[in-house]
């Protein structure tokens, strides 16, 4: 029998969204990929375990808001909390970090770049809602109205929860105007 050829592996988990506390099932993936990490070790193969919070998106602009404080400052407790419960369980990620990092930012840039020279990346138009209080435009989950299907009052600009329609942005929630 010959022997195989050693591997060299990059594995990750799907990055946990940095609103809230890890719940079951990331805690599930991370045992189950820490024990395929480990096997692959057993065997000799090199592997690069690592993962990150999920540092961007409505969510935890929505949450940070709530709670009065910067999405930043938000993620970094929710960050703060989880390595207690990774040691708990003898998860072993070779690395953890952050979408919202200098590093993350000039590597999907340069994605991006590379993306755009190949040709691969297309512009459109597209219509948005902007809050000029905050200097922003708003996604989907900033935007409420009544479903043209149901009829359901206060639905966010994406879905509605009483019939499961996606929508397009359907009104302000806070008095914006599409920009």
């Amino acid at each position: 029998m010959t022997p195989q050829k050693k591997r060299n592996l990059f594995v990750t988990t799907a990055l946990p969204y940095a609103n809230g506390p890890f719940h079951f099932g990331h805690i599930m993936e991370y045992i189950q990929a820490d024990i395929w990490v480990r096997h692959e070790r057993m065997c000799g193969n090199t592997v690069h375990f690592v993962c990150a919070d999920d540092a961007h998106g409505a969510p935890i602009m929505i949450a940070a808001h709530k709670k009065g404080v910067s999405p930043q400052a938000f993620v970094a407790e929710i960050s703060a909390s989880r390595r207690h419960l990774l040691d708990d369980f003898h998860i072993s990620f070779d690395n953890w970090h952050c979408t919202d990092t200098p590093e993350n930012t000039e590597l999907s840039q340069e994605i991006y770049r590379r993306l755009k020279a190949a040709g691969l990346i297309y512009t459109k138009d597209i219509e948005q809602f902007y809050d000029e209080s905050k200097g922003m435009f708003l996604a989907d989950r900033f935007i409420k109205g009544t479903c043209p299907k149901c009829g359901a009052p206060d639905q966010y600009g994406d879905s509605c929860e009483l019939d499961a329609l996606l929508l397009q942005a359907l009104g302000p929630a806070h008095g914006c105007v599409p920009a």
